[in-house]
């Protein structure tokens, strides 16, 4: 049982236990563990938050974020299964999947400058590392350009099928910024590189699981629960295919802390089936 608990939960999850804080409604969200291989050992992709970011700030992550409006737009040019196959995959209306696929696709290409598009059902675009490609990653990112078009414009349709779903984690009710995030797994496509640092981060690393896995257990890596809990789960596999593989026999379900108050005064966090994340604070 850790005592790493946030310095502002102890008091939300007391004001939540008297009524008196409503739970945020959380946003939607898709996040992609890159993964590729190198020496013969799968490494994944992480970076870490700037520290002046509201949320996870200083953290490592995963390139993610929040559904964008446009996202679920039917002009989006589209080849791997589609929009209700996705839906029943992910426990969401078709629409809705499809704009959790085209949120983890875009935003992967914004924070990473990797691509999973291509002109047809089978190809994938290659290097898209140049100052016509970054400017339209910033574009994107400062909403200023919809993906359907951006993929439009240069005859491309987003390969879903490159994708795999790994797991679907909710942030704990009484947290103030709250997101219902669903993690996908992928491999860097041939010809392609991660880019530069984006804006959102201040460093970006490349390791195997187990190296990541030991930076947070000696306290040099800051990870929220789904990160370390997904790094800790990928480590059983020899490849990036290996891993694609198991994520088509995964059940995707919500994952979501429950809070309790103790009878000491002190709280206690845990998260069901995954006894190693528990956290203990006191008010």
């Amino acid at each position: 049982m850790s005592d790493r608990l946030p310095s502002n939960w102890a008091d939300r999850i007391a004001a939540q236990a008297r009524g008196e804080l409503p739970p945020v409604t959380p946003r939607r969200a898709a996040t992609v563990v890159l993964l590729r291989s190198r020496a013969e050992a799968v490494q994944a992709y992480l970076l870490r938050r700037r520290t002046s970011m509201a949320f996870a700030g200083g953290a490592y992550a995963y390139p993610g974020g929040a559904v964008d409006p446009h996202d679920s737009g039917p002009e989006l040019g589209w080849a791997g299964p589609d929009a209700a196959a996705w839906g029943e995959r992910l426990g969401v209306a078709p629409d809705e999947a499809r704009a959790v696929v085209c949120a983890a696709v875009r935003e992967t290409f914004e924070e990473s400058g990797v691509l999973l598009a291509g002109p047809d059902a089978s190809s994938v675009v290659a290097d898209v590392s140049g100052e016509e490609w970054r400017a339209a990653r910033a574009a994107l990112e400062a909403h200023e350009l919809p993906f359907a078009e951006f993929l439009a414009k240069r005859g491309l349709v987003l390969r879903s099928d490159l994708l795999g779903a790994w797991s679907r984690w909710i942030t704990p009710a009484f947290e103030e910024r709250r997101y219902d995030t669903w993690f996908f797994v992928a491999t860097v496509p041939d010809g392609q590189r991660t880019a530069e640092i984006p804006g959102e981060a201040d460093r970006v690393v490349w390791l195997t699981p187990t190296e990541a896995v030991a930076h947070h257990a000696a306290g040099e890596f800051l990870m929220l629960p789904p990160t370390i809990t997904t790094l800790r789960e990928l480590e059983r596999f020899a490849s990036p295919a290996e891993a694609l593989d198991a994520a088509a026999e995964r059940r995707i379900e919500p994952i979501m802390a429950e809070a309790r108050i103790e009878a000491d005064g002190g709280y206690v966090v845990t998260w069901p089936g995954y006894p190693a994340l528990s956290l203990r604070g006191r008010a």
